[in-house]
């Protein structure tokens, strides 16, 4: 396994700083043991109440379920371990556990579900769009290209591999439309868009802002759906996050041009704003920006950090859907941040040049990643082929700005 040998390797091996309480997301009592509610409602009640004791030798960390563990587990400096023995186990949950609920997830301009399930963890499931070797056309504007199932696979473990580990776990998943979604929802609103489509599939679009309609409807086989399911992270009321406009976000308008896309001493003034004055936050989004030449993503609008840990901390990659649409073309103009401002930090770029070595070809450890999902193969080889060739972009850009 590449992929084992990768995670021995000393640049992956990299301590981070001590975890203290004030680092942790959620502070837990130990005495407190997860119980489930029986009255139906959806929601997980800890209960410390001496007729509730554990079996000797269990804590009450034992008696949660994965998706709580992976809740508890979020520190100022990661959103999982490296070696995290819960990802398996998070990931085959995802992919199987009993579907109680599913209802669709308000705003946006696709259509997405919050999935609950038993023991009332929730994903977030974006459904199929398009096959695999369906490349975005050319004249297409970044905004209006579809959201792909297959691509916030591929981004979660990408993200591992980079050791980022920035995107919450996702899996695949194949879905009844039927039992799994129509029968089970109290969504009024999306049981009103399910239909027989001509073929005799059961398809259904649901409310959004651009693509639910009939003529974007999602339609199953006959009624069988692929899906990406990820897992939720923990509620904003329980766990405030910030949402931060990117300084390189583009213009969403079919003639302007941002103002980095004229500018070329654009970083200098950046450099000069909080949060990008200090602190981390400069090469963490450089991190993420070399995250999205690789995937080809040129969508990322905002990005989030949580709250309680103000700028001194990592960002969040979520919504990757529109990564993977385009595997014989780069976007150079997605690399600004790290061009203008030639910094990266000395950890990524060590480990992207390993990454463009033999042993550890990045196309290879993706592959093998992405063998163990459910929908495997999850990405068209030649996309496999181009993260390899934008690796090389990367560190050519980088090379430049060491020579200069």
């Amino acid at each position: 396994s590449k992929l084992a040998a990768l995670f021995e390797h000393p640049l992956y091996n990299i301590p981070i700083p001590e975890v203290t309480e004030k680092d942790k997301l959620f502070v837990v009592n130990p005495m407190e043991r997860f119980s489930l509610r029986s009255s139906g409602s959806d929601e997980w009640v800890s209960s410390s109440k001496a007729e509730t004791l554990l079996p000797t030798g269990k804590t009450a960390y034992d008696t949660y379920p994965p998706w709580l563990k992976f809740h508890v587990g979020i520190n100022r400096y990661e959103l999982y371990p490296r070696r995290d023995p819960l990802m398996p186990i998070l990931l085959r949950d995802l992919a199987t556990q009993r579907i109680v609920s599913s209802v669709q997830k308000s705003g946006g301009t696709q259509l997405k579900l919050i999935m609950t399930f038993p023991n009332y963890g929730q994903a977030l499931f974006k459904p199929m769009k398009q096959t695999r070797d369906q490349e975005t056309p050319i004249d297409f504007f970044y905004f209006s290209d579809f959201e792909r199932h297959n691509a916030e696979i591929a981004a979660f473990h990408l993200d591992r591999i980079l050791d980022f580990r920035r995107i919450p776990p996702v899996s695949g998943r194949l879905v009844n439309i039927t039992k799994e979604i129509r029968d089970i929802t109290t969504d009024k609103k999306l049981t009103k868009t399910f239909f027989i489509s001509p073929a005799g599939n059961v398809c259904f679009y649901g409310e959004c802002s651009y693509y639910c309609s009939t003529e974007h409807a999602l339609c199953g086989k006959p009624d069988r759906l692929e899906g990406s399911m990820a897992a939720l992270l923990p509620d904003k009321t329980l766990a405030k996050r910030r949402s931060w406009r990117s300084p390189w976000r583009r213009s969403y308008h079919k003639s302007k041009k941002a103002e980095w896309e004229l500018n070329p001493n654009y970083c200098a003034q950046v450099r000069e704003t909080p949060p990008y004055d200090s602190g981390r936050r400069l090469l963490d989004l450089i991190d993420m920006t070399v995250l999205d030449f690789l995937m080809g993503n040129m969508d990322r609008h905002h990005y989030e950090t949580f709250e309680k840990f103000g700028n001194d901390t990592f960002l969040l990659h979520l919504d990757n859907g529109r990564g993977f649409g385009t595997h014989s073309r780069d976007e150079p103009s997605i690399l600004a941040p790290l061009q203008q401002c030639c910094s990266i930090k000395k950890s990524t770029y060590l480990r992207l040049q390993l990454l463009a070595t033999q042993p550890y070809r990045l196309s290879d450890l993706l592959r093998e990643a992405l063998a163990t999902d459910p929908l495997a193969p999850v990405l068209a080889e030649p996309h496999l082929q181009a993260v390899d060739r934008r690796l090389g972009k990367v560190l050519a850009v980088v090379g430049r700005c060491l020579a200069r």
